[in-house]
């Protein structure tokens, strides 16, 4: 049966959904995508770094569903032991393992008629990628110790950092549940391509913070901390900037803030680091290949490219439209080019 179009009311989103803020064009591009997506009752991959949002996007997805009424259950498949996993998911039968003292439910179960978003599903054994390959195809199960098929009706929405296509190529991904998961694939934008949204998130940030605190006013950045801030490459996404952020309004003792610690455990860290300095004398020569051997004409051009799309990104501090402009490029044409070349960079 048609599951009806989902009519969730306004309050009907989790809180944390107010984190899903943005306006730079890669971010709204990749929210289109997922409203799109949301409503079609698929399984849904997303690529997204560390601390990128990627659980946050998988909620949104679900709460703009049909499912909206129904259970969103998670689990972080990489904190999980290997022979650990299959029984969270699966559930088990009293007696089937050592310690199982009475019969337990998995997340899928828990899950009927709702959502199960499984982050790092790269870290998942091929065994029991297996099973879940059955639940997919046929909707059903057997608990861990049981032969008894158990029923469910649920949409998988899994996340990783990891290159599922070469995992399939390793052996430690079965290409057919790779096949049937990637109906759609959401790339999460990393935050340093979001360079519109760096103060928008660090002020809504700051409020939160200043509200939890007590504080009659939120502090404002200074040109030297906002220039910082829009200036660093957030290895650790919208996750670090959060921490960076909460950080910075505990310690403010006025209405301003002056700097921001990048690393409360001392060492340097920022836009000025020095690693994040390109030599002049690498200006404008190829890259080095791997091995320093030259692999073809075609090879070489295109580690050439590579190598003054990555120039630019650290000379523009990651900003997109300033590297394009370094390169003479449009905004598109430098896009085009960066995902091109995205694995070499």
């Amino acid at each position: 049966m048609a599951r009806r179009t989902p009519v969730p009311p306004s309050n009907a989103l989790p809180q944390r959904q107010e984190d899903a803020l943005g306006q730079a064009e890669v971010f709204l591009e990749f929210q289109e995508r997922l409203s799109r997506a949301a409503r079609v009752d698929r399984p849904v991959l997303i690529i997204g770094e560390r601390g990128s949002g990627k659980e946050l996007a998988a909620s949104r997805l679900h709460y703009l569903s049909a499912r909206w009424e129904e259970p969103f259950v998670t689990l972080n498949c990489a904190a999980l032991s290997p022979n650990l996993i299959e029984s969270e998911l699966f559930g088990h039968e009293a007696g089937a393992f050592t310690g199982a003292v009475s019969r337990r439910a998995g997340r899928f179960e828990a899950a009927n008629g709702g959502t199960l978003f499984l982050d790092e599903i790269g870290a998942i054994p091929v065994e029991v990628q297996e099973k879940i390959l059955r639940v997919v195809e046929y909707g059903t199960f057997e608990r861990v110790g049981s032969t008894q098929a158990i029923r469910v009706d649920v949409r998988i929405v899994g996340a990783t950092n990891s290159d599922l296509v070469a995992l399939c190529g390793e052996g430690r991904f079965k290409r057919d549940l790779l096949d049937r998961l990637s109906f759609e694939v959401l790339l999460l934008p990393a935050l340093r391509e979001r360079q519109d949204d760096i103060m928008l998130l660090a002020n809504h940030f700051g409020a939160r913070m200043a509200f939890e605190l007590g504080r009659g006013e939120v502090p404002e950045f200074s040109d030297e901390a906002s220039a910082a801030l829009e200036q660093y490459a957030w290895p650790g996404n919208i996750r670090e900037l959060k921490n960076v952020v909460e950080r910075a309004v505990y310690r403010a003792d006025g209405p301003e803030i002056a700097a921001v610690d990048f690393n409360p455990f001392g060492k340097k860290e920022g836009p000025g680091e020095e690693e994040a300095v390109v030599p002049e004398s690498t200006m404008g020569h190829p890259p080095q290949l791997p091995g320093g051997v030259p692999t073809g004409f075609e090879e070489l051009v295109g580690a050439y490219q590579a190598g003054l799309v990555r120039d630019a990104l650290v000379r523009a501090r990651y900003n997109q439209r300033k590297a394009a402009e370094l390169l003479g490029l449009s905004y598109d044409q430098f896009r085009g080019y960066y995902r091109k070349f995205k694995g070499m960079i």
